[in-house]
């Protein structure tokens, strides 16, 4: 017991940030491998990006996009080098896209009135989760609807690298509601809705699974996460039947510890490792106004070690960052809780909530101002000075050599170097045409005159 008091002292529960991502369940949470970033996704279909270093005390975002449209997001994971950002949806189509959330690649849609989904050159169904390669920073997973398992390559835009089929025990096609790859990349998991979990190796073939267990968890619900330990051998399940399962996969016939009466309403729980991988900690649903959701601490023989209520509603995503020590948890009150520690976790929140709030203008617009607002320039400090009479401002007009710069005149003949000529404007070559135009060459000028002594004497008018 001693040993578990100690180790208590280094889960980081003693302080919190909230950051506020909407009204709607947080279904998706990211966090960079430096632990700078932290992007989150919901059932409102909005994806938020937080910078730690970039926010002060307000916690607000830097960045809000839908991605996706109108589709809920499930999947949000930064690329092992975070520069890229995968982005998984209730749509046929995985989006990666770049660090600042500019999309840079789209998978293709397939066909879906092909029976033979490898014949597809895409999902047909929705997409349930997807995963990065963690040592092949182009390469990632998908698991869908359609009964497949992708894998893409960023670089080839236009089709998948493979396809695998997710089948029952009797060889009937069968969802797939989670996948993930072991820390290694040689073997890919993936959590199926007929209860079971089927393991291949990453180099192929993939006509059948290399390790397969079709009990794991209770048919017909669906695994909400699958995550190895970097000794390649354990295996934990986090189970739509409420319950957390250890397995080790060189005998994988029945799991090694069993936890229960965890409840998971969510197809999309997590459960993650502590950083040094002695500590399994996934969430709890509830019911409205029913309790709250909590998380919950195992050992590795699923001994429960601690618990911590967070809020009244459940908890779906949370992730452990192993370099920052600190636990961002993402509720179904469309809020996102990062616990960290003063003294055992660095970085990361601890930037942010140390930094005073910025006075900006749209802050001093809302906020309660009393008496008149005065403009600087309009106090008679500020103000330049006038001269009281015309005379002394004309003097002061003449004595400024801009203001009474003389225009210049124009170009004698054509213009020369952006200077209108006298006799090359366009107004004089008018004029001329105008002139020789009402100019009668074959009128008598005598005749001209006589013609107006006619009108005079009509008129009554002298001449």
């Amino acid at each position: 017991m001693k040993k578990i008091f100690v180790f208590l002292a280094f889960i980081s529960l003693s302080h919190e940030v909230k950051l506020e991502h909407g009204d709607k369940p947080v279904s998706a949470l990211g966090m960079d491998p430096s632990g700078a970033r932290v992007i989150s996704g919901g059932y409102d279909y909005t994806v938020r990006l937080w910078d730690f270093a970039g926010m002060d005390s307000r916690l607000k975002s830097f960045r809000s996009i839908t991605p996706c449209e109108s589709h809920r997001i499930c999947t949000l994971q930064y690329s092992i080098t975070g520069d890229a950002i995968l982005v998984a949806s209730g749509s046929a189509q995985a989006k990666v896209l770049d660090r600042d959330g500019h999309n840079k690649m789209q998978c293709p849609k397939g066909w879906q009135y092909i029976i033979d989904m490898t014949n597809t050159k895409g999902h047909v169904s929705m997409i349930n989760c997807a995963c990065w390669h963690p040592k092949i920073k182009e390469t990632f997973l998908t698991c869908s609807n359609d009964c497949t398992l992708r894998l893409w390559d960023v670089n080839e835009k236009e089709k998948q690298l493979n396809v695998i089929k997710g089948r029952d025990k009797k060889g009937r096609k069968s969802a797939i509601s989670t996948c993930s790859f072991s820390k290694d990349g040689k073997m890919i998991a993936a959590g199926l809705v007929d209860g079971s979990i089927q393991l291949w190796k990453s180099s192929g073939p993939f006509t059948r699974s290399s390790l397969h267990q079709y009990t794991a968890h209770t048919p017909g619900t669906e695994t909400s996460c699958i995550t190895m330990s970097h000794d390649n051998q354990t295996l934990v399940s986090r189970g739509g039947d409420d319950t957390l399962k250890v397995w080790d996969i060189r005998s994988f016939k029945r799991p090694v510890n069993v936890a229960t009466g965890l409840q998971n309403f969510f197809s999309v729980t997590d459960c993650a490792f502590s950083p040094d991988e002695k500590i399994i900690v996934t969430g709890t649903s509830v019911r409205k106004d029913q309790g709250k959701g909590e998380l919950v601490f195992f050992d590795r023989e699923l001994n429960k070690v601690n618990s911590l209520p967070v809020a009244d509603c459940s908890v779906i995503r949370c992730y452990w960052h192993p370099k920052l020590n600190q636990i961002v948890v993402g509720l179904g009150n469309g809020k996102v809780h990062v616990f960290f520690s003063p003294r055992y976790s660095i970085r990361g929140a601890k930037l942010c909530v140390v930094k005073k709030k910025v006075q900006r203008i749209e802050d001093m617009v809302h906020s309660e101002i009393s008496g008149p607002i005065i403009t600087p320039h309009a106090l008679p400090l500020f103000r330049e000075d006038q001269p009281k009479s015309m005379k002394r401002r004309r003097e002061k007009e003449r004595a400024d050599p801009k203001l009474s710069h003389k225009p210049e005149t124009p170009a004698p003949g054509k213009g020369v170097g952006g200077r209108i000529g006298t006799g090359s404007s366009l107004g004089s070559y008018v004029r001329k045409i105008r002139a020789v135009e009402n100019v009668d060459l074959d009128e008598d000028p005598r005749e001209a005159l006589l013609k107006y002594d006619k009108v005079s004497e009509y008129s009554g008018t002298p001449l």
